[in-house]
């Protein structure tokens, strides 16, 4: 039975702000022995420009090795040994589980007879796909029931033309590589053989005959850890074999690509190939599909810029690009001539950030204003129909359907309100609330303000810092600083469950929009690359400066927290300041920058990260702030808690390992260094919540219990909740 009780609610927070301040430090805690596992050195020695670098832990790229194997076991008995000595993890895995058991519903799509939807009753590990017919709601697809322990899930979901086929991938294990499966709609019958080692690839249909899809060759060696570098678009025929697919494009081995991808237009009268080496960057290609045997066009053959269709009407296309317009921009063109001096300027760019959508006959122009989004609606003939208020300051995302609906859906959240669904009017730009989450937290108690500091060059960056109305600024507040600042990513306000939990407990919770990211465009992203990339640190850096000076927290009560780029950062970070924080918190990290291209598709990151075999200056730079390379003997580090997943096959867990190493045999002082490995996951989509909740309580935890907390600052808020 959960409390409704605004009032008690209320004063029970107000009481535990009290305690927290007061008493919550006041013990000091005893300590955790840990005896750190004995890592082997085997030393393998390079040499790139004349330089020698000495690998000791090169044996840890071998995931497939029963001395990887081991290592892995070892040192997550050691972690959890620790943890379950802290005194309030249980209660933390019990709020979080109390809150995360909400229903939470997606807002709905049509396709053939039915509307589809997504559902999850509340802890279940996987969101449900149902479908609705005549008033009558059913399930469509439980991926609950594709694996017993839940940890396969369900990836793209892709209807025929005329509804009556679904094909839709499966991830098992949390790995990038998926299988796609074939299935008659009303019968829910398998249709065929399931295509097998798909990875980085969409399914887009053409008519109701068949799909395009997009692959690697299975790698040599590890599929886990193996180089893949040429992708390629296939396309299957339904009623045929696998082996049946065509290649459509990538063959060549005179020019490979990293990444390929490609979509059919609504009217299926066109494909679009988009072709890249990097993660930035794409060259595009028309193909007219109701002329046999037609050309593949070129609409831009160089990787100049990032370009791609949002929509056409018969052969007239309307793109999205980068191209001379940092901030993005929308041209049309027609298809049958569509290199770049035919086209037309649609919607010219401004000094904010676009992206956009389609549905219903009109376009939505999101804009992003100092990471806050701004909505305009305009016409397929460019003209202004007007400006979508939203419900308040934050993220929207939606606004996109078939052309011929009569209406949309937009969800809008930040930090502080979760998700909320809205049913939207083209025709007239009214909305009203279509799904409003039952939640058991009071959005209303906390509050977020955008602030700006300057980086270390002087540099204006915002940042926006969430808490508990009332916040009082003594210094004395537990603090998570996150970030992200790379691969043209904006960092918008969104709501998070475990944020939330750390807010009760009367934390902070910082974001700073870093250079490397998308929020102020292509320059902005540019000045935090390759030998730019030290901004994106001293931006972090001069973050949990700005919240240590204006009083929010101070270094023993700040953890700085980042997965996969961010996670790099995290590492750069602590490896260059290690007295700024008091907890490390890398995910799913790059780590070790002199090889993350030699495995995967890492190689596609070398526009954010260049590579230590371009030039020695880039080797010397890269080597300079590589994690893995700059940890050193008798330095005092955080308190770190290394985090990834044995089955992450994007940033591989040999980044992870070799770090948690270094640190263990380096670290100076009592600051604990642990690697949390899980098993059966990957880079985190599709992981079940039970296990996210699981990671979470031992995240927290761990910081809080390194922060000094004997309790948890606001313990009367789980107890006043009961199952």
């Amino acid at each position: 039975m959960i409390m409704k009780n605004t009032s008690i609610i209320t004063y029970s927070i107000l009481l535990t702000i009290i305690i927290f301040i007061s008493c919550s430090r006041e013990t000091k805690l005893k300590s955790i022995k840990v005896n750190y596992p004995e890592t082997i050195k085997k030393p393998v020695v390079d040499t790139l420009f004349g330089n020698v670098v000495i690998d000791n832990y090169r044996w840890l790229e071998n995931d497939r090795s029963e001395e990887t194997e081991n290592w892995v076991k070892t040192q997550n008995k050691v972690t959890s040994n620790y943890l379950s000595k802290i005194p309030y993890r249980q209660q933390l895995k019990k709020r979080l589980t109390q809150l995360w058991n909400y229903e939470k519903l997606g807002t709905p799509f049509v396709e053939g007879d039915y509307t589809y939807f997504y559902k999850n009753d509340g802890l279940q590990n996987q969101y449900v796909v149902y479908r609705k017919k005549d008033g009558r709601e059913t399930i469509f697809l439980d991926p609950n029931t594709f694996s017993e322990d839940a940890t396969t899930s369900l990836g793209s979901l892709s209807f025929s033309k005329d509804g009556k086929t679904v094909a839709y991938s499966i991830s098992e294990g949390g790995s990038d590589w998926r299988k796609i499966i074939i299935m008659d709609v009303e019968s829910k019958i398998i249709k065929e053989d399931t295509l097998v080692d798909v990875k980085f690839s969409g399914i887009s249909w053409f008519k109701n005959e068949g799909f395009y899809y997009s692959s690697y060759d299975k790698p040599k060696g590890s599929e886990l850890s193996a180089k893949t570098d040429q992708h390629k678009l296939y396309y299957h025929q339904l009623g045929t074999s696998q082996k049946e697919d065509m290649v459509i494009f990538g063959e060549s081995p005179s020019e490979k690509h990293r990444y390929v991808g490609g979509s059919t237009t609504e009217d299926s009268r066109f494909l679009l190939i988009d072709a890249a080496n990097s993660t930035s960057g794409n060259k595009l290609f028309v193909k007219d599909l109701s002329i046999s045997d037609s050309k593949l066009i070129p609409i831009i053959n160089t990787y100049d810029s990032d370009t791609y269709l949002i929509q056409n009407i018969h052969s007239k296309l309307y793109l999205v690009t980068d191209l001379n317009a940092p901030n993005k921009k929308v041209v049309t063109v027609d298809a049958r001539n569509p290199n770049q001096e035919n086209w037309i300027d649609f919607i010219p760019e401004t000094e904010n950030v676009l992206s956009l959508s389609s549905g219903a006959g009109y376009f939505f122009a999101e804009y992003m204003v100092d990471a806050i989004s701004k909505v305009l609606q305009y016409d397929f003939d460019g003209n202004l129909i007007r400006e979508v208020k939203l419900p308040g300051l934050g993220s929207s995302s939606g606004f996109d359907g078939k052309i011929d609906t009569n209406e949309l859906y937009f969800s809008f959240t930040n930090y502080n309100t979760p998700s909320t669904s809205y049913q939207f009017n083209p025709k007239d730009g009214t909305y009203d609330s279509y799904w409003t989450p039952a939640i058991n937290f009071n959005s209303i108690d906390y509050e977020s303000k955008q602030v700006f500091y300057n980086s270390k060059d002087g540099t204006k960056v915002p940042m926006i810092i969430t808490h508990k109305r009332g916040l009082e600024l003594n210094g004395k507040n537990p603090t998570i600083l996150y970030g992200y600042g790379g691969f043209n990513i904006s960092l918008t306000p969104s709501f998070s469950i475990p944020n939330a939990v750390w807010m009760e407990q009367g934390g902070v919770y910082a974001v700073p929009n870093l250079r490397g990211g998308g929020e102020y465009g292509k320059k902005w992203h540019d000045a935090g690359t390759q030998m730019q990339k030290q901004n994106v640190f001293d931006d972090f850096i001069a973050a949990a400066e700005y919240l240590i000076k204006e009083k929010y927290t101070s270094s023993e009560l700040l953890a700085i927290k980042g997965g996969s780029n961010g996670g790099l950062l995290v590492g750069a970070t602590m490896t260059q300041r290690p007295n700024l924080m008091k907890v490390a918190l890398p995910a799913v990290g790059v780590l070790d920058m002199l090889r993350y291209h030699t495995f995967t598709a890492g190689a596609g990151w070398a526009y954010d990260y260049g590579t230590a075999n371009d030039s020695i200056e880039m080797f010397e730079y890269l080597k300079g702030y590589s994690p893995v390379h700059n940890v050193n003997k008798g330095t005092k580090y955080p308190a770190t808690l290394v985090t990834t997943g044995d089955h992450d096959d994007r940033v591989v867990p040999a980044h992870s390992f070799k770090f948690a190493a270094e640190l263990q045999e380096k670290q100076t002082g009592d600051n604990t260094v642990l690697i949390r490995v899980e098993t059966n996951a990957g880079h985190g989509a599709g992981t079940p919540i039970a296990k996210t909740i699981e990671q979470y309580s031992d995240i927290f935890g761990f910081t809080l219990f390194n922060m000094g907390f004997e309790k948890l600052p606001n313990m009367q808020k789980i107890n006043s909740v009961v199952n």
